[in-house]
Order: C-alpha cells, then sequence, then structure tokens
C-alpha cells in the first residue's frame, strides 16, 4: 500500500501520540481519514484547521469499550463507501508492577488494547469480507515480544493482539485483505510519558508515522522501529531464560 490518493482508512485511536501522528501522515498523502477516538479534543483543532483549508476530515468519537458504538461507527464509515484500511491505534498503559497488583487497572487494559480491537473486528470484518478487499493493521508492541518490568499489565495485552494478528494474516491472505502488525519501541508520547527509566532509542510519534507508511508500502507484515533497537530485541528473546532475565535486571536497574 503505497499510493494513498482517494484511499479510505478508518484509524481508531488518534487523540495523541502514533494514532494522530499516522492520521496526519495519511491524510497528507491523500488518503480520506475516518478519526474515531474516546476524546476528539485535540484532533478536532486539526479537523476545523483541515476544514479551513479545504481538506475536510470525518471524526466519529467512539469508546471501543462499547460495543454498540463501534457497531454504529462501521455502519457510519460503511456507508461512506468503500474501505481500504482498518488501523487499531486504540491503547491504554500505565506501569504495573505485580507488588502493586490491581486487578482493575489489568482488566482496563485488557478492555481497551485487546478487547477493543475485537469489538472492531468483529464490525469489521464482514464489511471487508463481502467487499473482497482491504487491509487490516493493528498497533502491537515491543513490550509484547517477552516480559518487561513495569509491563504486567500492559505486554500480556500485547503478545495476545500479536498472536491474533499472525493467524488472522493466515485467515485472511487468500481472501483479498491483507493484514500488518506494528510494533513500535520507545515513541514520546503521553503514555511512555510515564516511565521513570531512561527509554533507548526514543523516537517522536511523527518519525514512528513515517516508519509504518515505509512499512506499507514494501508489504511488510511486521513493522518493527526502530531498527537500532528492535533488532537487539528480536535476538533477546532467542536467549533461554535465565539469561534473558539477568540482562534485563541489568540493563533497567528493576
Amino acid at each position: 500500500m503505497a499510493q494513498w490518493q482517494g484511499k479510505r482508512v478508518w484509524l481508531i485511536g488518534a487523540s495523541s501520540g502514533i494514532g494522530l501522528a499516522c492520521a496526519k501522515a495519511l491524510h497528507a498523502a491523500g488518503a480520506n481519514v475516518v478519526i474515531s477516538a474516546r476524546d476528539l479534543g485535540v484532533v478536532s483543532v486539526w479537523a476545523e484547521q483541515s476544514q479551513q483549508q479545504g481538506q475536510a476530515l470525518t471524526l466519529l468519537p467512539l469508546d471501543v469499550t462499547d460495543a454498540l458504538q463501534v457497531r454504529d461507527a462501521m455502519r457510519q464509515v460503511a456507508a461512506l463507501g468503500p474501505l481500504d484500511m482498518v488501523l487499531y491505534c486504540a491503547g491504554h498503559y500505565r506501569a504495573h508492577r505485580a507488588t502493586e497488583f490491581d486487578l482493575t487497572d489489568m482488566l482496563r487494559h485488557q478492555e481497551v488494547n485487546y478487547n477493543g480491537l475485537l469489538r472492531v473486528l468483529d464490525a469489521a470484518l464482514p464489511v471487508l469480507l463481502q467487499q473482497g478487499f482491504g487491509h487490516v493493521s493493528v498497533v502491537s508492541s515491543v513490550a509484547g515480544w517477552r516480559g518487561l518490568p513495569n509491563g504486567l499489565a500492559y505486554g500480556p495485552t500485547k503478545a495476545a493482539v500479536t498472536h491474533l494478528a499472525e493467524t488472522m494474516y493466515m485467515d485472511l491472505q487468500d481472501k483479498g485483505i491483507g493484514v500488518s502488525l506494528i510494533n513500535p519501541g520507545f515513541v514520546a508520547t503521553p503514555l511512555t510519558a510515564q516511565n521513570n527509566f531512561q527509554m533507548p532509542a526514543l523516537m517522536s510519534p511523527e518519525d514512528a508515522a513515517k516508519a509504518m507508511l515505509q512499512g506499507w508500502a514494501e508489504g511488510l507484515f511486521d513493522i518493527h522501529f526502530p531498527k537500532r533497537f528492535t533488532l537487539w530485541l528480536k535476538l533477546l528473546r532467542l536467549l533461554p531464560y535465565r539469561m534473558y532475565f539477568a540482562l534485563v535486571r541489568r540493563f533497567t536497574g528493576l
């Protein structure tokens, strides 16, 4: 997917960070972006500016934890015409450790990061299958590759997202529907601003969006960035647990 002019993209989760930067990048590339988010405050300002420049955006408020809202949003998106991509960027993150286990927050991660995606897929996949083309792209995280300190709530949900995307790819590849998985490293967003440790290879949301568009243009399934960080993490996945645990403790101090 390299040419975006006239393509319709439904982007869920664009109130800030990667989602907002990607919405702007797709819009600049000529895509018709339908933006859904629980908080459309910042997006609304940008939408008003775009409207004044004759470049209208479609905004649909959406809480992905509400199945009825998701279905209604999908009906509104489908009414606009063929859908070329569904991009799920919605996410919730709070640093969480087993020494301060918080069930409510654990379940909140699951509701937004994984169950929210399931609700969107439940509404969107029948539409894509009926039209016979399209693409599903989901934002996971390198935090889902292996267990990491502070990731007790967040990491497992992203591991589930990764597993889901891998299976969807195999199920949908002969149906004309593409699937891609986005695995960012550390990106400067309101979510990662909570971290109280030095984040290696920290990148801007705008650079993350560029990496995503480049990955789609190359037809990749696994779009991970920045490579100077994520390739090392891929190697760490191969280590036996004794070595892995020792290295993580050494480099994080946690």
